[in-house]
């Protein structure tokens, strides 16, 4: 099993996702977000390039069954429902809701790798249900860090360390990139200290700055949760092996 880390989004062209097993992370705070609002019964997430795409596919709805969420420079956007605030995305919020979702990084990144053969979504709080699904596929794996504007983030390559170093002790015989190899470099050096990291980041910074705190401390749980985000066909779903053809 081969692994490489893309340390941002403008490191590849769409096409070269095409057929690939993908996994997209973007810590603070857009798959964090997604994970939590399927973790409490959303009904699916469609990500957006953009605002104008956003309103454009909810087409004014208003019925209650679809929601604008998303953010810019970290604040909510005007008009719509919702920020990214893993927080905002409760289960008396969103369950059964279909969720239009525009981030600043992450539902960019998701976009972009949208010819993946097979797309998950990631973060910290999923971290081992990930891990034991990549090792079903049992395919050579690209991690997708969705980073800030096109640059790096510690956060976002700490999280791909983690799950670089829990498929090495399940699988052993992994091939490395250099990108890969430095994220598992970062997460030796930041070890189990996710959320004095995310509290020291660049990003986080800038969250805690903006009133955000709390997101970290949700962002930086540990396997709080096994649900798995897949995308497929333009939406994001809450895996289930009965809704989806693969070796589970």
């Amino acid at each position: 099993m081969k692994i490489n880390v893309l340390l941002s989004p403008l490191n590849a062209d769409e096409l070269y996702f095409t057929g690939k097993t993908v996994v997209v992370v973007d810590v603070l705070r857009a798959t964090t977000t997604i994970i939590t609002a399927l973790k409490n019964g959303a009904k699916e997430i469609i990500p957006v390039e953009s605002v104008d795409f956003a309103v454009k596919v909810s087409g004014g709805s208003s019925s209650g069954q679809t929601l604008l969420a998303g953010e810019r420079n970290t604040k909510m956007i005007e008009g719509f429902v919702l920020g990214n605030s893993p927080l905002e995305f409760s289960e008396e919020a969103i369950s059964g809701k279909s969720i239009i979702h525009y981030t600043t990084n992450g539902s960019k990144a998701i976009v972009k790798a949208k010819f993946a053969e097979n797309l998950l979504i990631g973060s910290f709080n999923n971290v081992s249900a990930v891990t034991e699904h990549l090792l079903k596929l049992d395919s050579d794996v690209e991690i997708l860090c969705a980073g800030s504007n096109g640059m790096f983030c510690v956060e976002d390559t700490v999280c791909a360390g983690w799950l670089i170093s829990m498929l090495q002790e399940k699988k052993g015989d992994l091939i490395l990139s250099d990108a890969a190899e430095a994220s598992l470099v970062l997460k030796k050096h930041y070890g189990k200290r996710v959320l004095k990291m995310l509290n020291e980041s660049e990003h986080g910074r800038l969250l805690i700055e903006n009133g955000f705190e709390e997101d970290l401390n949700v962002a930086g749980k540990i396997d709080s949760t096994d649900v798995i985000p897949v995308f497929l066909q333009g939406t994001i779903t809450r895996y289930d092996p009965k809704k989806f053809d693969d070796p589970l």
